[in-house]
């Protein structure tokens, strides 16, 4: 196994401390017949439990160790593998010493664990030969993640020579991508220990559509003509959506992810505190060969706060152009951002702003770089009952719509007021009442 690791050249920068590195370390210590028996086999252990918490992590069964080379391979961002997933390959240098890499990692595909086993007189590798997960649960990991890696695994253990395997892995590349950004639908910013950020793959995230949101058919398809042309690769705009709490902003630009994955659509949510960041995180995605949403959630901002400034120049006024595969995609309550006092209105209040007049211009002008501003108003009464109404027949409940409607105005008298959130929660009540009177 390590002289397999040690000869890769494109997938040869492997972490040090990743499962494959440090078994290869192992294997090459019990190879020279000098080593603690008792010790070693302690290590072994130590990184198939490191493979059973990534199995639980993202929900891999069956074969955990083909399972592993497949994820493996999908992460390995190198040359060859960011070149896949924007061009078809032709046959070349680099092509060849590829081929001579991934026929090295077939053979770790398919390694024969016997003679380790045989010699530390163990059989835990047998056992991850045919993993049994427990009952899965699609909400505590990446499913979509765990799909693929399980997919490809299955298609790699069907390739009968080292052209299908090299076969399976690039078309793999093209379809999919490769890295977090190819697997996963959208990601939150960290601070690193170092000063900088690193993308963190949100697993959970909601699993809605736009027919989940009840009503708001036009902002729907405002927001559905924008991203469909900016997939396409044609022009499309920067796009704020503005409203009461609780009509459905944030749920809207999460179905538009869900829908649009399969086309290349990703995310990226940012909070305003992270704003300095902004340039940073677009040099890391825009050469990549998706289409990214920086995603802003109840955005606003006090009088005394500049981090607006920052997303000025982003979305219109830096001297670099913004990449076509980057839109700001932002949800806020207030139309206009920045709050503004009536004192902002008068240029004799603030005598210490000459032209304070301009400087209250420049704080209101940020909407405006938005190219789309959609309008998301509290539901009438009569279009509140309707969202109840069509929530509870998809829930299956079954009270009688009269009872249902009475009860839902009073719900939202005490629970908020009218709007689609309300709506919902109003709704969940019913779902576990009604549960409980079947368990009674």
């Amino acid at each position: 196994m390590y002289r397999e690791i040690s000869e890769l050249f494109m997938y040869g920068s492997l972490d040090k401390d990743s499962i494959l590195s440090r078994l290869g370390d192992i294997f090459e210590l019990v190879d020279t017949g000098e080593y603690n028996k008792p010790k070693v086999i302690k290590d072994i252990k130590v990184q198939l439990k490191r493979l059973l918490v990534l199995a639980t992590d993202y929900g891999f069964d069956n074969n955990l160790w083909h399972n592993y080379i497949a994820f493996f391979l999908m992460m390995s961002e190198n040359p060859f593998s960011l070149v896949c997933e924007k061009s078809v390959i032709r046959e070349g240098t680099v092509t060849s010493i590829v081929k001579e890499d991934l026929a090295r990692i077939r053979r770790l595909f398919f390694y024969d664990f016997s003679d380790i086993e045989n010699e530390l007189d163990i059989d835990c590798f047998s056992v991850l030969n045919d993993y049994q997960a427990v009952k899965k649960n699609k909400k505590i990991y990446n499913w979509n993640v765990s799909e693929k890696v399980q997919a490809l695994s299955r298609k790699l253990e069907k390739s009968k020579d080292d052209d299908e395997f090299y076969t399976a892995v690039t078309d793999f590349y093209r379809d999919y991508g490769v890295g977090q950004f190819g697997l996963n639908k959208a990601f939150r910013i960290e601070e690193n220990t170092t000063g900088g950020i690193d993308f963190v793959a949100i697993n959970n995230m909601d699993v809605v559509t736009l027919d989940d949101l009840i009503g708001y058919e036009l902002q729907k398809q405002k927001l559905v003509e924008n991203t469909e042309a900016f997939v396409r690769g044609s022009k499309a705009n920067n796009v704020l959506l503005f409203g009461d709490s609780g009509t459905g902003k944030s749920t809207s630009i999460k179905a538009i992810v869900n829908r649009y994955y399969d086309s290349g659509l990703r995310m990226v949510e940012i909070y305003k505190h992270q704003f300095k960041y902004l340039q940073a995180i677009i040099s890391t995605i825009k050469n990549r060969n998706y289409k990214f949403i920086i995603y802003m959630d109840d955005l606003s901002f006090e009088e005394d706060e500049i981090e607006y400034k920052y997303l000025k120049a982003v979305i219109e006024g830096s001297v670099e152009t913004r990449p076509d595969n980057i839109l700001i995609y932002a949800t806020s309550n207030r139309r206009h951002l920045i709050k503004e006092t009536w004192n902002d209105k008068d240029d004799h209040t603030n005598q210490e702003d000459i032209h304070h007049s301009d400087t209250v211009e420049e704080k209101l002008s940020l909407v405006s770089r938005f190219g789309i501003t959609i309008g998301y108003s509290k539901p009438m009464p009569k279009e509140y009952e309707h969202i109840v109404i069509e929530l509870a027949k998809r829930a299956g409940i079954t009270m009688d719509e009269e009872t249902l409607k009475m009860e839902a105005v009073r719900w939202e008298m005490s629970h908020g007021g009218i709007s689609g959130r309300t709506a919902q929660q109003f709704v969940n009540y019913l779902i576990y009442q009604q549960e409980k009177n079947a368990v009674n």
